[in-house]
């Protein structure tokens, strides 16, 4: 009955492993096709937004970013022309926690109708205290950041597009004689196109609308203009058409004097020029996009895949060659004649449980669940659901996907803790639903003062934090509690070999076998798997650019697990070759360390890509990326202990014990 039961058993293992490699190998054709579809830019089930001629378009405005570290500030903040209401559009918690504050504007447009020099506002004063402010802006390289049927303004520079425009210039390199120049008029340009629906093919001139359209670019050059007060219809018209240097000579340049103290008239001008594209509405963020970067992808994936068949070779030879004489040795001899060594001399040690299991057990759970979390993101993202145009879907969808897998942390560190014989079974999923979550929430509320100090809009707003905690409290930590009862109502996990009372004399090392040194050499492959693509993601952050390569993220992604699992079992295995077993925390931090070398790399790319000179940005940016690392952290180690697991248990279970 009982091999009965195990045969059955096993092959619901099978089936459900053949099944979740079919759905990986789909995701993987998936994510390849994403590739060359330029990123999911087209999400399932929407459809563009169309426009007739006279028919208003609204200019949302957004927030103004730098370079120069991670403190954005609210739009309307500044001194500009503010609408007579002020409207919040579509604030999600997704868009809260990015600082993402989209608001309604003062700006008039209608489509295909352009306008030359218009007026944004009445004049308005600026007092000392509002040059002195936008004068520190611009000299922090601060970019204005606006939208427009969900497209990010964009803006040319050299011979690319980025986002955003520059909130002003400056002009001279010693602090004596710099002058900061304020950007008051812009010149937006408008790219549309005949609409055609989506599900119709053919020549677009056949198959678009006549009366129909769709907005497919947006695009902002702007100006510094010294305008009096009196003549500046005919200053703004005898400047159009000009750059800045030519427009500098008709009219001048609005500077901030802060040191004067002197008030300034402030006078906001735009113009509006439509102009017909022939790019269709699916394509349009292929402009926005950058493509040039694909063959740095691809070599970053080439790369990985040589680190796999590394190690895939390494793993195949312990398996084939070391692994099969061993069983065959241990299977056929009698065991008065075999001159025992190696591993497995520790047969009787290995399943013993390790220092702080109750701590071992949380870190697992918590792996897991951040292991899953980011798989169901990258699914999501590789199947096209995950567009640059929905601002902030992608935290939201991060974060609630973190908070629904609590149910499988409790789960697997329930599962682990009575593995290694624990008994205070509710302390353990108790600090499995607060430890690592705590942690985090810790940190970035630490980090949340330094913002709310700048007055910046980064700063979470209470209720956001009140709605964070909400999550946490009321549906992720009883969902832990919930898979720790589905755990405690399956049969525990057996130990394959019984371990003795007496632990075993640990023979001395050699010194690259040692803790920190295996730990450390370990933990080199799994970061060079991702550091190339771990660029592009940094770039996304903290330069305010947009990610949409995830067919490339999840093809690395795969090779990472693949990698920390093979990496994991190698130094496992020398590690019991030299009689020590003492494996499962090495097996968790091996792979975990390449968590401590992307903090290595962070401080790189802060030194050579970012222009932070100031304390508070410094530590925002180390604040934030040792929250990622963290949870890297926590996955790549889950990942090396069960795949370690496997590998210890298959090897043991293998060998007729005495």
């Amino acid at each position: 009955m009982k091999n009965e039961e195990e045969e059955a058993e096993q092959s619901t293992s099978k089936l459900i492993i053949g099944l979740v490699t079919l759905f990986v190998l789909f995701l993987l054709g998936a994510s390849i096709l994403s590739i060359y579809r330029g990123g999911a830019v087209l999400v399932p089930g929407v459809h563009p937004k169309t426009y007739t001629k006279g028919q208003p378009v609204e200019l949302l405005v957004n927030k103004v970013t730098t370079v120069k570290g991670p403190i954005p500030f609210r739009y309307h903040d500044l001194p500009v022309c503010r609408p007579a209401e002020i409207t919040s559009v579509g604030e999600t918690l997704g868009q809260l926690l990015t600082a993402n504050r989209i608001e309604t504007s003062a700006y008039v447009l209608k489509f295909k109708e352009d306008d030359s020099c218009r007026q944004l506002c009445d004049s308005f004063d600026m007092d000392g205290e509002a040059q002195a402010k936008v004068a520190d802006l611009i000299e922090d390289l601060y970019q204005v950041h606006w939208q427009l049927d969900e497209l990010p303004i964009a803006s040319r520079q050299d011979e690319h597009y980025v986002f955003g425009f520059p909130l002003g210039s400056v002009q001279g390199k010693k602090e004596s004689q710099k002058k900061f120049y304020y950007n008051n008029h812009v010149d937006i340009t408008i790219h549309y196109s005949k609409h055609v629906p989506v599900a119709r093919s053919g020549p677009i001139d056949d198959v678009a609308s006549d009366n129909l359209y769709n907005i497919v670019m947006f695009e902002v050059n702007p100006f510094s203009r010294n305008y009096d007060s009196k003549g500046f219809q005919a200053q703004c018209r005898s400047a159009a058409g000009k750059t800045q240097a030519e427009a500098a000579n008709k009219v001048g340049l609005f500077e901030m004097k802060p040191v004067d103290g002197a008030t300034k008239k402030a006078i906001f001008t735009y113009s509006v020029k439509w102009q017909l594209s022939t790019t269709l509405w699916q394509n349009r963020w292929e402009d926005y996009l950058e493509k040039a970067n694909q063959q740095v992808h691809w070599f970053a994936i080439i790369n990985a895949v040589m680190i796999v068949l590394f190690l895939s070779g390494m793993v195949a030879m312990i398996m084939t060659r070391i692994l099969h004489r061993d069983f065959k040795r241990y299977s056929e001899q009698d065991p008065d004649d075999i001159d025992e060594g190696g591993w497995k001399l520790v047969s009787r040690d290995v399943f013993r449980p390790p220092a702080w299991r109750l701590f071992f057990s949380i870190v697992v759970g918590s792996g897991a669940q951040v292991l899953l979390m980011a798989f169901f993101t990258a699914v999501i993202a590789v199947l096209g659901f995950i567009s640059p145009s929905n601002v902030g879907f992608l935290v939201t969808a991060v974060l609630v996907l973190y908070v629904w897998m609590g149910m499988f942390a409790g789960y697997a560190s329930t599962r682990i803790y009575q593995y290694l014989g624990g008994k205070r079974l509710t302390r353990n999923v108790f600090f499995t639903a607060i430890f690592f979550p705590g942690v985090i929430f810790s940190i970035a509320f630490f980090l949340n003062f330094f913002l709310i100090a700048k007055d910046s809009s980064g700063a979470f707003p209470f209720l956001t934090f009140l709605s964070v905690l909400g999550l946490w409290i009321f549906i992720s930590i009883p969902l832990t509690f919930v898979g720790s009862r589905v755990a405690l109502r399956r049969e525990p996990i057996s130990v394959p070999v019984p371990f003795n009372i007496i632990p075993r004399q640990i023979p001395p090392q050699p010194w690259y076998l040692g803790s920190v040194p295996s730990v450390l050499m370990g933990g080199i492959l799994p970061f060079g798997a991702i550091f190339i693509e771990l660029y592009f993601i940094f770039s996304s952050i903290w330069l305010h650019g947009v990610y949409y390569m995830f067919g490339f993220l999840f093809l690395v992604m795969v090779i990472l697990v693949i990698t920390c699992a093979e990496i994991a079992v190698v130094m496992v295995y020398f590690q019991l070759a030299t009689e020590d077993w003492h494996w499962w925390w090495r097996s968790f931090l091996t792979p975990g360390a390449s968590a401590g070398y992307m903090l290595v790399y962070s401080a790189y790319y802060y030194h050579y890509n970012l222009n932070i000179d100031e304390l508070v940005p410094t530590i925002l940016y180390f604040g934030y990326t040792i929250i990622m690392c963290l949870f890297f952290f926590v996955m790549t180690g889950a990942v090396g202990f069960y795949a370690s697991h496997w590998f210890v248990r298959k090897i043991y279970t293998e060998v007729r014990q005495d």
